[in-house]
């Protein structure tokens, strides 16, 4: 892999621009969901409650994903409903009221006033109003689509609500009588990506990479797990991102070999690796990369052999992705090279085919080879349909690529010359016409290429 002189050589972060602008994408995303409902439906959709964090402060808000998908509208306390085939009113929203004493400790509202023209809506409500209003938007629909163990307190008004429509069944007229999960409908339209979703993508794989390459430049043995990430993420926050996509890992030594370590306290030590997973999120698209490096900037001979066949593995997924290739061949490729590299090197007894049936790898491989990626970093779409063993995979599909080994210490199963060992290699992937595009292929990952930038600026 030859990586671009501007990601090797930058040592500042650049800032983007904001990645989405103006209401007709939000609108087009609308139409085509009420399109797939068709007109005996309707859709709720409700914005994700504030949550505290320690007595009187809030975590930083998050919007909910489907909800901003399609309506761009990140305040807390609004909801959405669809209601195709609708003469005067298809697109309802509830926001919040305008309130000064509260804009002045929390910030601007829109409020009922300015909704509907800011979101494209037909007709604005209060959202202190969704329960009361209703019963009646909804009367003359056969289902309803609406996601269910969100809010507890949520679904608990939306049964009440579906309860007393069902009241006006007895005097003829039709109500909702099932609950669908968005997945049958809204998900399926947010697995393949547009070109703006892409282009949002591109530039939060951008930023990711960007953070990862300050990380190697700067990684030296006594600094902190925790001072790499800062590093990381003020390059995620100086380029435009409002955070990182997912809690940064930054595990040294033994602790790549926990998962989701995300404690992030321990000092990086000569000799050992560190495993960096993390991904910038930029107008609510996340990256997801992770790079594994020797602190010293030098790989021993024991983490060459590991790290040399989690790459193996990595490409050699890679180069099969294409159109028409069912989702399960990924991972079944990933465990095939991985296997064999380890009955190769004594980790494993053989044969490889006895290994793979019996599943003895997962000592070492113990999680899947990826996952959808967009909006939310393990994004919505289903991995298989009734009766597949796998998806197709489609042009503007969106995935993470990521076998690794982990060797735990008190594993007995692990060879002691690799224990305390872990290596995990990822990298983000749009299936295209023709193949794939690695979309964080500006990471280097190639030993010689992270050796040679490894510890630069430290």
């Amino acid at each position: 892999m030859s990586t671009p002189p501007e990601i090797l050589s930058a040592s500042a972060p650049s800032s983007v621009a904001p990645v989405f602008g103006g209401g007709d994408l939000f609108a087009r995303r609308r139409a085509e969901l009420m399109r797939r409902l068709g007109t005996d439906g309707a859709a709720l959709f409700v914005a994700t409650p504030q949550r505290t964090r320690s007595n009187d402060t809030e975590y930083d808000y998050r919007p909910n994903s489907d909800l901003w998908y399609l309506t761009g509208f990140e305040e807390p306390g609004s909801a959405l409903l669809l209601l195709p085939g609708h003469e005067k009113t298809p697109v309802v929203v509830f926001v919040r009221k305008r309130d000064r004493e509260k804009e002045i400790w929390d910030g601007f509202r829109v409020g009922v006033d300015d909704a509907a023209k800011r979101l494209g809506a037909d007709l604005a409500y209060s959202i202190d109003e969704l329960f009361d209003k209703l019963p009646a938007l909804l009367e003359g629909r056969s289902k309803l689509v609406y996601s269910l163990g969100l809010c507890h307190d949520t679904d608990r008004q939306v049964v009440n609500v579906l309860n007393r429509v069902r009241h006006l069944a007895r005097r003829g007229r039709q109500a909702p009588h099932s609950i669908h999960d968005p997945g049958l409908f809204l998900h399926e339209m947010r697995l393949v990506k547009t070109p703006e979703e892409l282009d949002a993508i591109r530039t939060a794989c951008r930023v990711s990479a960007e953070g990862h390459v300050r990380a190697m430049r700067l990684t030296r043995p006594g600094m902190t797990e925790y001072e790499l990430q800062a590093e990381i993420e003020y390059v995620f926050r100086k380029s435009g991102a409002k955070a990182p996509g997912y809690t940064t890992i930054v595990g040294g030594g033994k602790n790549a070999c926990v998962l989701h370590y995300i404690e992030n306290r321990e000092p990086l030590k000569d000799g050992d690796l560190v495993l960096v997973d993390a991904g910038a999120e930029v107008g609510w698209y996340t990256g997801d990369i992770t790079r594994t490096w020797p602190v010293n900037g030098r790989f021993s001979g024991h983490q060459r052999v590991i790290y040399d066949l989690v790459l193996r593995a990595q490409m050699d997924v890679i180069r099969l992705i294409r159109p028409g290739l069912e989702w399960n061949k990924l991972h079944e490729q990933a465990v095939r090279t991985l296997t064999e590299g380890l009955v190769e090197i004594g980790a494993l007894e053989g044969p490889v085919e006895k290994a793979i049936e019996e599943k003895t790898f997962r000592k070492f491989f113990m999680h899947g080879t990826g996952h959808w990626l967009g909006i939310d970093v393990h994004d919505v779409g289903i991995y298989s349909r009734p009766g597949e063993a796998g998806r197709p995979l489609e042009p503007g599909m969106v995935f993470t690529v990521e076998p690794g080994l982990y060797f735990h210490a008190d594993e007995p199963a692990s060879p002691e010359r690799f224990r305390g060992i872990g290596v995990r290699i990822e990298d983000d992937v749009l299936v295209t016409e023709e193949g794939c595009e690695v979309l964080t292929r500006f990471v280097p990952k190639e030993p010689e290429e992270l050796e040679e930038l490894v510890g630069k600026d430290a």
